[in-house]
């Protein structure tokens, strides 16, 4: 049997997204109060990261241990990746010796041919066109202080980069509207748009996909390997920072969310995002309960087409 694998949220039904996150939020609960379960004992996480993580490494290293599991981080020095073995002998070889493979990669395409050839789940940690795991710790954070998404507004302002493409597949997995504002040329993709339906819409003016939102969120202007870029991208963001005076187009009670590292001063003011409308710190935290979800749920579906 093909294991399950997580390379975008298009991978999950909506009904498993909701399940799962229902699920990191009882995780996250008994985290709090000190409860400990261990359904991943004896079992092994490989970690394949072409690109530096802080949030994305630590969330997941701690969500396997507290699972009762352990990990193997294997840095682009560590493996023979784009040195001679194709990745489809490496996928071939590493899934016959742990339950997860975990990649965080340059290329898309690189996730999905290791995921054709491992015999066990894949999850995608970041690639230049999705970053799923972010979106099931934003949507937690969502529902966490405002209820169900479904039905809602969000406006994302900015660049129509990776994140933005999983808040895209989220807004129809999850059944809400959302509008982007983004400076000409730096639009999301338009296959991926297209995929999602009636639910995104674009703009190149911020206030006007601010207006009336229940949620703003943004990003850095210049993602990793985009550095060479930074001075041109700052002149074509300006007026795109999510600013006290943007956040008040919003709704009075809009979220702000920012899946960091964060740049003060370029694409957020300080006041927002250390304001009392920021949930990001909640967000972070939240990428390591909804990954324990996905852990558990992958693991244990791969146990059950096993058994």
């Amino acid at each position: 049997m093909n294991p399950r694998h997580f390379l975008t949220l298009f991978d999950l039904a909506p009904e498993d997204l909701q399940r799962l996150l229902a699920r990191a939020i009882e995780l996250k609960t008994r985290f709090q109060y000190g409860g400990s379960r261990m359904p991943l004992a004896g079992q092994t996480m490989a970690m394949i990261f072409e690109k530096s993580s802080t949030r994305t490494r630590v969330s997941f290293e701690a969500g396997m241990a507290q699972l009762g599991g352990s990990s193997v981080f294997l840095s682009p020095r560590d493996t023979h990746l784009d040195r001679g073995e194709p990745v489809e002998d490496t996928a071939r070889v590493l899934s016959r010796m742990v339950e997860v493979i975990v990649i965080r990669a340059n290329q898309h395409t690189m996730v999905e041919r290791f995921a054709a050839h491992s015999r066990v789940p894949v999850i995608n940690a970041l690639t230049d066109l999705h970053h799923p795991c972010q979106l099931l710790a934003d949507i937690q954070t969502y529902i966490e202080h405002r209820g169900e998404i479904a039905g809602r507004a969000a406006a994302w302002i900015g660049d129509g980069n990776n994140v933005c493409h999983s808040w895209i597949q989220a807004a129809r997995q999850f059944g809400f509207k959302l509008r982007i504002a983004t400076p000409k040329g730096y639009e999301p993709n338009a296959a991926i748009v297209q995929a999602s339906g009636t639910h995104v819409t674009l703009a190149t003016d911020p206030a006007e996909a601010a207006r009336d939102a229940d949620l703003v969120v943004t990003d850095t202007w210049a993602s990793m390997g985009q550095e060479a870029e930074k001075t041109e991208r700052l002149k074509a963001f300006e007026g795109f920072q999510v600013n006290p005076a943007l956040m008040r187009l919003a709704r009075r009670d809009a979220l702000f969310m920012h899946c960091l590292p964060a740049y003060r001063g370029q694409e957020v003011a300080a006041e927002v995002i250390d304001g009392p409308q920021s949930v990001v710190w909640d967000e972070a935290e939240n990428r390591l309960h909804a990954q324990k979800a996905l852990l558990e749920f992958l693991l244990a579906e791969k146990q059950n087409r096993q058994d």
